[in-house]
């Protein structure tokens, strides 16, 4: 069975009515490539870390193009298609001719997914039947409060009621994921109480808890910090403690990102199954591991189990797939092994990351690790927990190869 993506183009804050307040690409300013694991060896940069990275599009594309592209897609595929997901740069439900892309996609008999929407382009309360009607069976709606004054004011949705109509229909007949970014004083507390009671009611299969982000170390490496000046932001331990408790208050799965799942206790949940810890690889030679601040402490006691020589450093940035150079250089090199590993999609050059780390004279080798060791809340949402637990037990049995085969 074959998943077809379909890509409509659009930018961050202007083909989506306007920024949210909270929006990860506000003041987005023009930076230098990263690096990544895309790059040639011979050059820094490639489309993924200069272009992909802001969701740089020159706008919506046109539904013949679009078009075109599923046409190609299919007569590639040797297999049946199983569903057809509609992404962008921009919010799918203000694309132009939205209807008209929903009745062309639907042509295909595959049931639809829309990746992403805030709802900002529904002003239609009709559209939610429509969309049912044509086979919409998945969406993740970004709802931040029901209280139609809060969308309006921090979402600058225009039509805050329809849009809230709209849900509430989906709600009751497809799988509705919706999902809030919590800004503390905002949208928490009773507001965010009153959301989840409502979309519970309503038959929603899931609700993701996001934290604000508005500092540079929590992840905003576009020059854009901060979001929304002097706004305070909910440390990992109220967060998770925030999310736990509104889990435990609902029968709808909830769960947070970047901590945390109640349902299945990821990430890293392997650390509540000792049986699949034992199976493991031992770890036999010696390898300084670089992660995020939030994974380091798992990772540290999942290896630390595995046996001696793994030593896990963590940098101030949280999330590890957003380090960048500047994160490497704070690190004191001269406590680091002679094998060094990077997490598999972190934002830097792999010339530059062996440059950076052998600053002391010693030459380093310095290796990615695996793209994968755990599941956040969104890739999580619609997985079981055995599902997760293997991508633990195989991304870090990946990891403790690469320590043993290449360590000293």
């Amino acid at each position: 069975m074959t998943h077809l993506t379909v890509d409509i183009g659009g930018r961050p804050g202007i083909d989506c009515r306007g920024f949210c307040d909270y929006c990860y690409f506000r003041h987005v300013k023009e930076t230098e490539p990263f690096g990544c694991r895309y790059c040639p060896p011979y050059k820094k940069g490639c489309d993924y870390c200069s272009r992909s990275v802001r969701e740089y599009y020159s706008g919506f594309k046109e539904l013949r193009d679009i078009g075109d592209d599923v046409l190609a897609s299919l007569q590639a595929m040797t297999d049946d298609l199983s569903r057809v997901t509609i992404s962008g740069g921009g919010d799918p439900s203000c694309y132009p001719r939205f209807t008209d892309l929903i009745e062309l996609l639907s042509s295909m008999e595959a049931p639809l997914h829309i990746g992403y929407t805030s709802g900002k382009g529904f002003d239609d309360p009709a559209l939610g039947r429509f969309l049912i009607d044509h086979g919409l069976s998945e969406v993740s709606f970004t709802v931040f409060s029901v209280d139609p004054a809060l969308r309006k004011r921090h979402m600058h949705d225009p039509t805050p009621e329809a849009s809230l109509e709209i849900l509430e229909t989906l709600c009751g007949e497809i799988d509705v994921y919706a999902a809030t970014v919590v800004l503390p004083g905002v949208n928490d507390g009773e507001v965010l109480e009153e959301t989840a009671e409502w979309l519970e009611e309503r038959g929603a299969k899931g609700f993701i808890i996001m934290r604000f982000a508005n500092a540079t170390e929590q992840g905003l490496i576009l020059g854009n910090a901060p979001l929304i000046r002097d706004q305070r932001v909910h440390t990992t331990e109220e967060f998770r403690d925030m999310v736990t408790g509104l889990a435990g208050r609902h029968r709808m799965k909830i769960s947070g990102t970047p901590l945390w799942d109640p349902d299945i206790g990821s990430p890293f949940a392997i650390l509540n199954e000792p049986q699949l810890l034992d199976k493991l690889p031992r770890i036999t030679r010696k390898a300084s591991v670089i992660t995020g601040s939030v994974a380091a402490p798992y990772i540290r006691q999942i290896l630390d189990s595995c046996g001696e020589g793994a030593r896990v450093v963590a940098v101030r940035k949280e999330i590890a797939c957003l380090i960048t150079e500047s994160d490497l250089e704070e690190i004191v090199i001269s406590d680091l092994e002679d094998l060094v590993i990077i997490p598999g999609r972190a934002f830097v050059h792999d010339r530059e990351a062996g440059r950076i780390l052998s600053l002391d004279g010693v030459e380093r080798t310095v290796m990615r690790g695996p793209e994968m060791l755990t599941a956040d809340a969104e890739t999580s949402m619609g997985m079981t927990r055995n599902g997760v637990l293997q991508i633990e037990m195989e991304g870090l049995a990946d990891l403790i190869r690469l320590i043993n085969r290449y360590g000293n």
